[in-house]
């Protein structure tokens, strides 16, 4: 599902070229799930980024469902993110003056992959249903970041980037948003990378990797 080669990235500064990622390889089956850690500027983030084609890579290769990044035009990443990945990051990024349910739906419409049972079925399983006809302000913050990841998978993605996804909330609401993504990720059988600082989250996946100083570590056990 992702295979990324040799990938380095290194960005200017008043210092001179800081190093971000230096030669990171990283293969992601489709189907599995896999957690980053490492400490804040490790390169967690950009990695992520590079993955989704929101940035290009200084070097390496990076594979996406079968499409190489490194040759695809802005249009064409801007479609693959669409159609085949979904993404999930620490801010929310709802749209205020849509309703819960037309947040939810928003880009599986835009990318044509809309499922009105599943949508239904998210809205369920999310404890959103009651809900449906509010607005993002009248939610909770684990509210709101379970819509964000109901708007994620309702376009059934192949892969979801996911980027400290409970990181904003407390213990509790964490541990119940953690448990729910797992849950839907598995049913819906998408792959999964998460960027995490938290040994515990980390332990809820199949994989676990850590990066420091631009460079991937030795995969820890699980």
């Amino acid at each position: 599902m992702l295979e990324m080669r040799d990938i380095r990235k290194a960005y200017a500064t008043p210092q001179g070229p800081l190093a971000v990622l230096d030669g990171v390889d990283l293969t992601l089956a489709a189907g599995a799930s896999l957690a980053l850690m490492g400490e804040s500027g490790s390169g967690k983030s950009t990695l992520l980024h590079l993955a989704a084609g929101l940035d290009t890579a200084d070097n390496g290769e990076i594979t996406l469902d079968g499409q190489r990044l490194s040759t695809a035009s802005e249009p064409a990443r801007a479609a693959l993110r669409r159609t085949r990945l979904g993404l999930v990051f620490q801010q929310f990024h709802l749209v205020p003056s849509l309703s819960v349910a037309d947040n939810l739906t928003l880009q599986a419409r835009l990318a044509g992959r809309e499922t009105p049972d599943w949508s239904r079925e998210l809205l369920t399983r999310l404890g959103l249903a009651e809900m449906a006809d509010r607005h993002p302000e009248q939610l909770s913050g684990g509210q709101q970041q379970r819509l964000a990841i109901g708007r994620a998978l309702a376009g059934r993605p192949a892969l979801l980037l996911a980027d400290e996804p409970t990181g904003n909330l407390d213990e509790a609401s964490a541990e119940t948003v953690l448990t729910l993504l797992l849950e839907l990720v598995r049913d819906s059988g998408c792959a999964l990378l998460m960027v995490t600082h938290s040994a515990r989250v980390a332990s809820r996946l199949e994989r676990r990797l850590s990066l420091s100083h631009g460079r991937l570590l030795a995969e820890e056990a699980r």
